[in-house]
């Protein structure tokens, strides 16, 4: 292939750029419930906001690029099909479990699969970076925060014991003599770990060259947000121990933001500037070398004609949004109220003391709550949700839901007493008298499986919908206190002993029997 200087946009490249503007016009209106979600998120989430930077970023990284990308054949490409019929997948499944960031992902795929398959291997080639740089559009990360409030908080102790600070750590909850502290969700770090890695990547990319650079500048855009963050937590500490806690509050809510972040950044820019390998004026791709690749020839062996692409990536796209809606359509029939359980032994009492704790089931169709107590004095509490179909909006198992809903005053401590195949684990708040501890067990119902499980009713929710299955969903968490047990985990045993089997004891609270 003949290689030349480009200036103006060859007539080679003007069909295939008026394709992929239609196809991606089409892809987001086809799919722009999930490109709304995305840009609310955007703009409404603090931990996201850094993602309104990446489309102009897209921009300027295609445009370093520009001369010697025009220089390249676009060529419709067969195989990029594929791709584009595995991200469909993937939003149908994400759809039928009920996760958003799966379906957010698959469009995101559904956009580069588009460009691979109008554009072809040269082009692919040449704007590899930006086409992968793609994915940090999605706003995944709040995944993270359990961890990463850990880490931050164990961080801290090693700080406070270097700093002589006498302090105990239970979960994410540290005593000192200044006062007692929780490393909430909002001060786990996530969001400048994850604008950090975002930038991280860049930079590797634009500012070197060899991969070994690359990779530990990476390395060094992860460990540095995390280790900055426990240092910012026991900067609040120290502080709050010399002037108390209303002036440190102040002085973490002024510094804990982008002036925080612009210190890492400026941080890892410092480590990284020495080694810094990639000229000012040096292009970012060579055309004559992905020109004459021996796999990119291979590749271009495999093209296609421009217009079986195009009508092949509409028909798939709507198969799928056929197929989800068709699933979404075929709901379980639900009893018209809960009936309150009898269970022998034990009756309701007000929930009118402790910490509040209000586990969140958002989008179940029936919801019941309430307190119990048996003769012995063993108390639980009872949250008991009935879906009538799971998908995107209301998911049994959805990221925040359940028994520790992100913003509440709870906080994981760690996994709890065995309580057969149920989820067990302890969460604690902040009390008048000290902190509250529970035990939470949490168990799901659908069809004929019951467990403890997320990942096992995501999969049967999947299976239920590509059958187009109509069956209902029940989450049970049962939880005790040791502001009101002795054993909490005891009493949770107790209760589950009086229900009898718990598969049926549930059937019967669907059924309304």
């Amino acid at each position: 292939m003949a290689i030349g200087p480009a200036r103006a946009l060859p007539v080679i490249w003007r069909a295939p750029l008026v394709q992929l503007a239609a196809v991606w016009a089409g892809l987001i209106v086809l799919f722009l419930g999930d490109w709304s979600a995305m840009a609310k998120q955007w703009w409404g989430s603090s931990t996201y906001n850094h993602i309104l930077l990446v489309p102009p970023i897209l921009g300027w990284m295609i445009a370093q690029r520009r001369h010697e990308v025009l220089r390249l054949t676009p060529v419709a490409w067969g195989p990029a099909l594929l791709v584009f019929a595995g991200a469909g997948l993937l939003w149908l499944l994400g759809d039928f479990a009920g996760v958003a960031a799966a379906r957010q992902l698959a469009v995101v795929v559904m956009a580069q699969a588009s460009f691979a398959a109008i554009m072809g291997p040269e082009v692919v080639a040449g704007l590899m970076f930006p086409l992968c740089y793609m994915l940090f559009l999605v706003p995944m990360g709040d995944e993270l925060i359990p961890a990463l409030q850990t880490m931050t908080a164990s961080l801290t102790m090693v700080f406070l014991h270097a700093a002589h600070v006498p302090a105990t750590i239970n979960g994410v909850f540290i005593t000192t003599p200044a006062g007692y502290f929780q490393v909430a969700e909002a001060c786990s770090g996530v969001k400048f770990l994850i604008a950090m890695v975002a930038y991280g990547a860049l930079v590797a990319n634009v500012c070197f060259v060899r991969w070994p650079r690359r990779l530990a500048f990476m390395a060094v855009s992860v460990v540095v947000p995390i280790i900055a963050n426990g240092l910012r937590a026991f900067g609040t500490i120290w502080i709050a121990g010399w002037y108390g806690m209303t002036f440190a509050s102040s002085f973490d809510h002024v510094f804990y933001g982008w002036v925080f972040f612009a210190v890492v950044m400026a941080l890892c820019m410092a480590v990284g500037w020495r080694f810094f390998d990639r000229s000012v004026d040096a292009p970012m791709i060579d055309p004559v070398a992905i020109a004459a690749s021996p796999l990119v020839r291979r590749l271009r062996a495999m093209a296609l004609p421009a217009r079986a692409a195009i009508p092949a990536m509409l028909a798939m796209a709507l198969v799928c949004l056929a197929w989800g809606a068709s699933a979404q359509m075929r709901v379980a029939q639900l009893p018209q109220g809960l009936p309150l359980p009898q269970i022998k032994g034990w009756e309701a009492v007000p929930r009118d003391s402790g910490v509040a704790w209000n586990p969140l089931h958002g989008g179940a169709d029936r919801h019941l709550r309430m307190r119990l107590r048996n003769a012995a004095g063993q108390t639980v509490d009872l949250s008991f949700a009935l879906y009538a179909s799971q998908h995107t909006g209301n998911a049994a198992g959805g990221f925040g839901q359940g028994d520790l809903p992100l913003g509440s005053p709870w906080a994981w401590v760690g996994p709890g007493y065995p309580l057969g195949i149920a989820k067990s684990e302890v969460i604690q708040a902040p009390g008048p008298s000290g902190p509250e501890h529970r035990i939470c067990g949490t168990w799901y119902r659908s069809g004929g499986l019951l467990t403890g499980s997320n990942l096992a009713l995501r999969l049967h929710a999947m299976v239920d919908h590509l059958l187009l299955r109509r069956r209902a969903t029940a989450v049970v968490i049962l939880s005790a206190s040791d502001r009101f047990n002795r054993d909490p985990a005891a009493a949770v045993i107790a209760f589950t002993a009086a229900t009898g089997p718990l598969d049926r004891w549930i059937d019967g609270m669907v059924t309304g029997s």
